[in-house]
């Protein structure tokens, strides 16, 4: 497997988690998955900037070869701002459920329909009902049983 394979499917993996924890209704899988996909860019700009290993970013004379410093610098910026961004996220989401008492995204909690609440309500008596008539009729054999 090349490198470039693998940087490739590292930058993808990434992306495609921080998108689907992007997705999510709660505040901090939304700031995970927003460090993911800025994890992402890093790894891509480093790839773009083609990466020379063991090779220095300085120019001069007894040196042939050197390797672009300007990646370097984007991704080092990049990264200040992410960790910058990242924790004042962290503090928006934490005053937020502190002022709303939820963590969901809306500022709401999922609230159930009326329908969906009578569906439960109903379930639970089904169950509650026939639990009922079992143990009842158990312990009426139990009594049965006993009696000489």
């Amino acid at each position: 497997m090349s490198i470039e394979l693998l940087i490739a499917l590292s930058i993808g993996v990434m992306v495609s988690c921080g998108v689907y924890l992007i997705l999510r209704p709660s505040t901090f899988p939304v700031v995970v998955g927003l460090t993911f996909l800025s994890y992402a860019v890093n790894v891509f700009l480093f790839a773009m900037g083609s990466l020379k290993i063991g090779i220095p970013p300085i120019l001069s004379e007894k040196i042939d070869t050197y390797t672009d410093p300007l990646p370097q610098a984007l991704v080092l910026t990049a990264i200040v701002i992410s960790f910058g961004m990242t924790a004042f996220l962290i503090v928006l989401a934490l005053r937020a459920r502190d002022t709303l008492g939820t963590d969901h995204i809306d500022g709401k909690a999922y609230l159930p329909s009326s329908a969906e609440i009578q569906e439960s309500e109903q379930a639970d008596k089904e169950v509650n009902n026939s639990t009922s008539e079992r143990v009842t009729k158990e312990h009426t054999a139990a009594n049965q049983e006993s009696k000489p």
